[in-house]
């Protein structure tokens, strides 16, 4: 089932109602599931490798301790951080403004910047720890088989 940008995210904790959160694909809700999002936003930067190495090692942190308290919601969202880590640096790495089109809708010719695409491989690999950890994938397929 998809992610339902139905419900009222506004007035949901998902810590208390886990039957209500849908495994979504990529980094679909990062920014709406609460009170994970507000947990982990606050470490969330990619402006240079050196914020990056801090920030995904922050978030992976927060992965585990997620694991240790046996939270597979917080388990996936801390995933997503770390996916949209690397997402975004690429679309900076790839685009200056992060804007991939211009004002009238015109692609714009891409470029290469290198300090973020050294910001975005950090984030890869520790979004790889965490999207092939065997007790996430184990809890994940539970999530689903449980609720959807």
């Amino acid at each position: 089932m998809p992610f339902n940008y139905d419900l009222d995210f506004d007035n949901i904790d998902f810590r208390k109602q886990p039957e209500l959160y849908r495994v979504g694909r990529g980094e679909q809700g990062v920014l709406l599931v609460e009170p994970y999002k507000s947990e982990i936003l606050p470490h969330w930067r990619f402006k240079t490798p050196e914020i990056a190495t801090d920030s995904s090692k922050k978030i992976y942190e927060i992965f585990l301790e997620y694991k240790e308290q046996n939270d597979f919601i917080g388990m996936d969202m801390a995933r997503k951080f770390l996916q949209m880590g690397y997402t975004r640096a690429r679309r900076y790495t790839n685009y200056k403004g992060g804007r991939k089109y211009d004002e009238v809708g015109k692609l714009k010719e891409r470029q290469n910047d290198p300090v973020k695409a050294e910001s975005a491989s950090i984030f890869m690999e520790k979004w790889k720890q965490a999207r092939t950890d065997k007790e996430y994938l184990e809890m994940k397929k539970e999530h689903q088989k449980r609720y959807g």
